[in-house]
């Protein structure tokens, strides 16, 4: 084989490399049970959980803690499973975080109490949503 065969070989067989590698990083939604489940075998990795803010009957986000410093909060966030568990967040609440329709946290148990959460996800309402659009004169 000629040289610029086996270069081109090799190119393409560290790329199969790397790509495996990215696909094995790339992770999925869990629950909190396989999260607790995760902390309780030792394995401490960061894991993505989907849900939605816990609400009253009325809609009100119920659950959110704003500390003094305003530089941290607590809230409870329902996961697919229906399971509800508070989660500690060491940032300031962000903006429309109470209008969220749905909110993924990044992170892991640092005991049974608590989840902790090292980044948040939101997914807000459209401001694109279809309106009735009145017209002029009728």
């Amino acid at each position: 084989m000629k040289t610029g065969h086996l270069i081109g070989l090799g190119i393409i067989a560290i790329s199969i490399v790397i790509i495996m590698t990215s696909i094995g990083d790339a992770s999925s939604y869990e629950s909190f049970t396989t999260a607790k489940e995760m902390k309780q075998n030792g394995d401490d990795k960061a894991i993505h959980v989907v849900g939605q803010l816990k609400k009253d009957g009325s809609g009100e986000v119920t659950g959110l803690n704003v500390r003094e410093d305003k530089v941290s909060f607590t809230f409870m966030l329902v996961d697919n499973e229906g399971v509800e568990q508070e989660v500690f967040y060491n940032e300031p609440v962000p903006a429309d975080f109470t209008r969220s329709e749905s909110v993924v946290v990044i992170g892991s148990y640092k005991n049974d109490e608590i989840f902790i959460a090292d980044k948040i996800l939101m997914k807000c309402p459209s401001k694109y949503q279809e309106t009735e659009v009145q017209a002029a004169g009728m």
